[in-house]
């Protein structure tokens, strides 16, 4: 039996523009406060700290960990925060000296003195970050996290691994590698897709998947509409200017539409030659993550940096191969590609502090590469082909964000882990599965030994890289 983990942990709603620095710190900033309610000491306390390690310290003010930080302490959610909203609470802390912790009581709060950068790392995650929180009478009550990738957090205290290894799988069909699955596929005489539906009917009604799946496909949809049609430059410093607002003006014309899905069907009616694909497919993961980087509304998929993949080469199923794809195409989609997410997550990692960025563009490309081969007909063996293809063209890719931003490499290296995924599935689909070389299984292999061999300066520290070859004031 194993542990459990949905497509829905895989593919979550957050803000950018880092899950791993991000939308991680402020899910721990969160349980942190169910943490003091738990104690009965939250209307109590007088005073916050926190101390953020590693890879976090180095580029969080790149990947805006301090304001997550506060805006999760101030009780906020990242799944349904109004966006708009963020620089005014953010603005309100840092000009009154003061945060409304939980949003429930007043305390002090000195951003510059109470959120601390400490450059060495904790031994158990690249990812550590420690609160503190104190009483009047001395007492203080400390907790130490690691965001672990995707906006996964986890404590490292033997009780709580022993609880975890408590909690047995109620999947009918327990994955644990592709090997597992591939098997399930055969004795069922089922589809991925299929197999892991069956898996997330264990654990909620039919109902709530469809519309939960629903919920996640419009959000990427609306995403992909708002990064092209904003124009501008990106915050941070680096003067990067927004390309998808010029790229989709030259693609869609004099189209005339007033919503995403709208949006959708005027580009099925756009030219569809090979260049204009290759423009619509770069310009839908641009858009992504030009949003992302501006802490706008994104899903991860695995993760934030490398959000742009997977609704990018889902939106070229729907607007260039299939017109007549829908809802049933856009559940078949995710569910694979959660899945293949989800083998990664257990057999490697999906940190970039801890894999560099072929945990994160390699992962998203595998994901959407299986899930569109199974679109096109892909048998089992082919969709994890599929993945295995996309991932192998990714090993050693390395982050090293210039000036800790998930900006430059970043967002262009979505639409190349866009293009990669659909020649993945093309070429999965054109190879006969029982002549493949090399199993998925062993690619993931390959892909944590990579990770573990990788020098630190490549794990997401902006240290080594195109970080240190190209500085800010080269921008």
């Amino acid at each position: 039996m194993e542990e459990c983990i949905s497509v829905f942990d895989m593919l979550k709603i957050g803000v950018g523009p880092s899950s791993s620095h991000t939308l991680g710190p402020w899910r721990a900033a969160e349980r942190f406060l169910e943490e003091l309610k738990s104690q009965s000491i939250l209307e109590d306390i007088t005073r916050v700290k926190v101390d953020l390690y590693g890879s976090l310290s180095l580029t969080g003010k790149g990947h805006a960990t301090d304001l997550a930080v506060m805006l999760g302490l101030s009780g906020q959610d990242p799944e349904y925060i109004a966006v708009e909203n963020i620089a005014g609470i953010i603005k309100s802390i840092e000009t009154k000296n003061e945060i409304v912790l939980g949003n429930q009581i007043t305390i002090p709060f000195y951003f510059l003195q109470d959120i601390v950068f400490n450059k060495d790392f904790l031994s158990f995650h690249a990812n550590g970050l420690k609160f503190t929180a104190y009483k009047k009478d001395d007492f203080q009550y400390e907790s130490t996290f690691y965001s672990i990738g995707g906006g996964f957090v986890v404590k490292e205290e033997r009780i709580n691994a022993k609880i975890k290894e408590g909690i047995k799988c109620a999947f009918p069909f327990p994955v644990q590698n592709a090997a597992e699955l591939l098997n399930y596929t055969l004795s069922e005489n089922k589809i991925i897709s299929e197999i892991v539906y069956e898996n997330e009917k264990s654990m909620r009604p039919e109902d709530a998947i469809h519309l939960e799946l629903m919920r996640i496909w419009k959000t990427m949809l609306e995403c992909m509409y708002i990064g092209c049609h904003t124009g501008g430059i990106l915050p941070g410093g680096l003067n990067v200017r927004r390309r998808a607002f010029d790229m989709h003006q030259n693609l869609i014309g004099l189209s005339n539409y007033s919503d995403p899905q709208s949006w959708l069907e005027e580009i099925r009616k756009t030219e569809v030659k090979f260049r204009q694909i290759l423009k619509w497919v770069s310009c839908f993961a641009l858009a992504v993550n030009e949003v992302n980087a501006s802490l706008g509304r994104v899903v991860t998929a695995p993760t934030n940096g490398s959000a742009g993949v997977i609704p990018a080469v889902l939106m070229y199923y729907l607007v260039i191969e299939n017109h007549n794809a829908g809802e049933k195409e856009i559940k078949q989609f995710l569910l694979v590609a959660g899945e293949i997410g989800s083998i990664f997550k257990k057999g490697a990692t999906i940190s970039a502090a801890m894999g560099g960025c072929q945990a994160e563009i390699g992962v998203s490309s595998a994901m959407a590469a299986a899930a569109l081969c199974e679109l096109m007909g892909g048998s089992p063996a082919q969709v994890l082909m599929a993945a295995e293809i996309a991932m192998e063209h990714h090993l050693g890719l390395t982050c090293d964000p210039i000036g800790g931003l998930v900006q430059i490499p970043c967002i262009e290296r979505n639409t190349m882990g866009a293009i990669k995924a659909i020649n993945a599935a093309e070429l999965a689909l054109e190879t006969d599965s029982k002549n493949a070389k090399v199993p998925l299984d062993k690619v993931i292999d390959t892909m944590w030994q990579t990770a573990k061999d990788m020098n630190s300066k490549y794990k997401e520290t902006s240290e080594g890289g195109l970080a240190i070859a190209v500085n800010m004031a080269d921008c």
